[in-house]
């Protein structure tokens, strides 16, 4: 009858285990992190400091005030006031495409409508079809996007 007793004891009952665990703050150990890491921004006060080298200085180089793009800024900006009259200012914008020089529209599906039909009469549709077919895909993405969250007017019934 003693066996009985030696496996019950032994399969229930079972030796309580207490978690170690610091008394106090101070006796705990830090986990190193990042071990072998240096930091590159400088994080110790006010100034900067530098570990042994100055910091590096460019060279000071003078801007060249008349090269071309310096010297002919802005020099069609009062051509409609000095000028003759006989040239729109639109004309002057010679770094824009053509689809879009002078064109004044409110929203994208506009700009969008009136470059796929400058586009159509050349031949980028066949040189760049995936371009063309991105165009079309963003505008009938517009168009949909329009004529669902655009409030209109009540019904004329």
């Amino acid at each position: 009858m003693e066996w009985l007793g030696s496996t019950i004891l032994k399969t229930f009952w079972r030796p309580s285990v207490n978690v170690v665990r610091t008394r106090y703050h101070a006796d705990k150990t830090r986990l190193v992190r990042r071990y072998g890491y240096n930091e590159k921004l400088w994080s110790g006060g006010l100034l900067p400091r530098t570990v042994g080298k100055a910091l590096p200085i460019p060279e000071y180089r003078p801007i060249n005030a008349w090269t071309e793009r310096r010297a002919l800024f802005g020099q069609n900006d009062y051509i409609d006031i000095l000028g003759k009259g006989d040239i729109h200012p639109v004309k002057t914008l010679y770094t824009l495409p053509a689809w879009i020089r002078g064109f004044q529209a409110k929203q994208e599906y506009h700009v969008i409508l009136r470059k796929k039909k400058m586009w159509a009469k050349t031949a980028k549709p066949n040189l760049r079809p995936t371009k063309w077919k991105d165009l079309e895909k963003r505008l009938a993405f517009l168009y949909r996007k329009l004529n669902r969250k655009t409030k209109t007017g009540p019904s004329p019934d």
